[in-house]
């Protein structure tokens, strides 16, 4: 019967695909279709699975391949195709980037189109006709615009202030530093970009989302380096931010010369800190793993283009070979990073033995081999299989299983809003030579501050205030797993699909389950055990059931309740970077959050009886201590 259902089913869409593709042949004479902006043509969303090569166009060859599109589409293998399992698979989405899904999204490529010198990378010439380009293609969605990047937009930022042109700056106006390296915290570097054109804001928006680079010269510390090439890098840092306000951007100093360097770095992160008022998050992150785990390394840095200031940004170190390098013994192996997506379902549960189911949910940032991405599947496979009772044996060989219990451990510890445990993505992976894989922290700007803006995938209530569980739902307690999204069957959650009635918010209040991956976005009291048994998130599912290994999560979360989080230690940290970059934060004309916002963020005096202010990181992280330190699991192990 259920074959016969879906043979149905796929004479059905078969027939469809023909008829809505013979539609779109009519409607358009042939080799004229009109293409949105930023990608491919659109398609009906029902038929957006079944284009396989996502160029916005059913060729005769995927209509002829549509049953094995449908026998994918069953992703729990239990031969039916649910009304969910039609929607975008978790973490892929549809083609064009609508919808929360899709944790790659597909980069555009333009170089091999516009460069007409073959040299590999666009000049200004060629970058102005692909612009050209761009800017004659209809959007599908309104008004044309030029570019086929998202348009800046508010977004949260309702009191943000407005944006206007920054001091002018020289290099000869700022003393070098030297003898400090490129992530040293306790210095404020002062990066000088030159572009080429003065629209150089609209050129990166234009471009973002492709394989174009748009090249600057850079200065640092008296020193020109030419040809580095620019991006804007990141999703709702950018889709959030308009224009004039800061983004963002990615810097490739091996945009030309493949041995440019900028004191032995060939890549820069620099952030906006978008909704986090201290800009601290990242750094204090990566501060306080470090001791534990490799973890990104991350500083400040005063960024100046085209002679304007554009404020402070926070620097932080790229994952690749580099990084590697620094602390394995080889730079060899393979990477992946997991992006960011509410439902990228990138938690490494078993798929099958199908290569591709994977590669949709993780991307290979090394060297593309089969052996890579066998030994990923049979790390899932073996996290899926393997009893609890073998399972720390089975994992001891293939697995840095310390280093992932520290990872697990931190990522609730300190609240990480963007994360495995609240995501399934935003984080790294890493097989080492001899075959184990390292799980690593990747995305690091949404810790310690809480859930005080809502997530995606967790519940409230119609009508009710974040962080309320629907009408009739109970609280779960410390050691009770999160509630699923109730459907029909007893259906494990799937990140993304919340229950219907219900709005997609996160789940500030009480640190309670997320309605997408599981776990939620939390507050100071964000529980250590909540949603452990999520079927889609074994590293926690699995590996925490093992007694012993859950016993040492636990006891790393207790280590940095005593000692990470003690403001003893950290209120110095925070004060010296306050020091550093205050200064620069109020002569920002182009900051997201208002200057009083970053005063009470990094104030290091304690709340007074009934003050009210902003949100700080030291409220933050004395009441996280205390939760976690006061936390029944975690105080029954000062007693044994």
């Amino acid at each position: 019967m259920r074959q016969l259902l879906t043979s149905v089913l796929a004479l059905v869409v078969l027939n469809s695909l023909t008829l809505t593709t013979g539609l779109l042949q009519a409607q358009q004479p042939a080799g004229d279709q009109p293409r949105r902006r930023g990608g491919p043509p659109r398609l009906p969303a029902f038929l957006a699975p079944f284009d396989t090569d996502r160029d916005g166009e059913l060729s005769e060859e995927e209509i002829k391949n549509s049953g094995a599109v449908l026998r994918r589409l069953d992703r729990n293998r239990d031969g039916l195709i649910t009304e969910d399992e039609l929607g975008p698979p978790p973490g892929r989405g549809f083609p064009g980037g609508r919808g929360p899904g899709r944790p790659m999204r597909p980069e555009r490529k333009l170089v091999k189109e516009f460069d007409t010198d073959n040299n590999g990378r666009l000049n200004l010439a060629e970058r102005t006709a692909a612009r050209k380009s761009l800017g004659d293609q209809p959007n599908g969605r309104g008004p044309r615009r030029r570019g086929f990047g998202p348009p800046g937009r508010r977004g949260r930022g309702q009191n943000r202030p407005p944006a206007s042109p920054g001091p002018e700056l020289a290099p000869s106006d700022v003393q070098p530093v030297t003898n400090a390296p490129l992530y040293d915290r306790g210095v404020l570097r002062t990066l000088f970009l030159e572009f080429e054109s003065e629209d150089w804001e609209a050129e990166l928006a234009d471009f973002k989302d492709s394989d174009v680079e748009v090249p600057a010269a850079v200065t640092v510390d008296g020193k020109r380096y030419p040809d580095v090439g620019v991006h804007f890098r990141g999703m709702s840092s950018f889709r959030n931010i308009s224009a004039g306000h800061k983004r963002s951007l990615n810097l490739s100093f091996d945009f030309v010369d493949p041995s440019q360097r900028l004191y032995g770095y060939k890549t820069l992160n620099l952030l906006n800190c978008m909704g986090d008022p201290s800009m601290m998050s990242t750094l204090l992150y990566s501060h306080l793993a470090s001791p534990h785990i490799p973890v990104p390394k991350a500083n400040f840095v005063k960024v100046v283009i085209n002679g304007r200031s554009w404020g402070v940004y926070a620097n932080v170190q790229q994952f690749n070979k580099v990084f590697i390098a620094e602390h394995y013994p080889t730079s060899e192996g393979a990477r992946w990073k997991v992006s960011g997506s509410p439902r990228a379902d990138g938690g490494l549960r078993y798929l099958g033995e199908d290569v591709a189911d994977f590669r949709e949910r993780f991307e290979i940032k090394s060297k593309d081999r089969p052996e890579s991405w066998q030994a990923l599947i049979a790390l899932c496979r073996t996290l899926e299989k393997t009893p609890v009772e073998e399972l720390e044996e089975a994992l001891k060989p293939i697995l840095n299983v310390d280093g992932l219990l520290w990872f697990l451990a931190f990522d609730v510890g300190l609240v990480n809003n963007d994360g495995y445990w609240t995501r399934a993505s935003d984080y790294s992976i890493y097989l080492d030579p001899k075959g184990k894989f390292h799980i690593l922290p990747h995305d690091m700007n949404e810790a310690l501050r809480g859930g005080a803006g809502g997530g995606p995938g967790g519940f409230a209530g119609p009508g009710g205030r974040p962080g309320e569980f629907p009408p009739g739902r109970e609280r779960p307690g410390a050691n009770q797993a999160a509630p699923r999204n109730d459907r029909a069957g007893n259906q494990p959650d799937q990140p993304g699909f919340p229950r219907p009635g219900f709005r997609r918010r996160g789940f500030p209040g009480r640190g309670g389950p997320g309605g997408g991956a599981g776990g939620g976005h939390g507050d100071v009291d964000l529980e250590p055990l909540v949603a452990i048994d999520n079927p889609r998130m074994p590293l926690r599912s699995k590996v925490l059931a093992v007694p012993a290994l859950k016993r040492r999560y636990l006891q790393h979360l207790r280590t940095i309740a005593e000692t990470s989080l003690d403001w003893k230690t950290l209120g110095p940290i925070v004060a010296g970077c306050r020091i550093l970059i205050e200064k620069e934060v109020r002569a920002d004309t182009r900051k997201l959050e208002p200057f009083e916002a970053f005063q009470g963020a990094t104030s290091t005096e304690p709340a007074r009886e009934g003050q009210q202010r902003g949100p700080s990181l030291r409220d933050f992280v004395e009441k996280r201590r205390r939760f976690l330190l006061e936390h029944e699991e975690i105080r029954k192990l000062s007693r044994r």
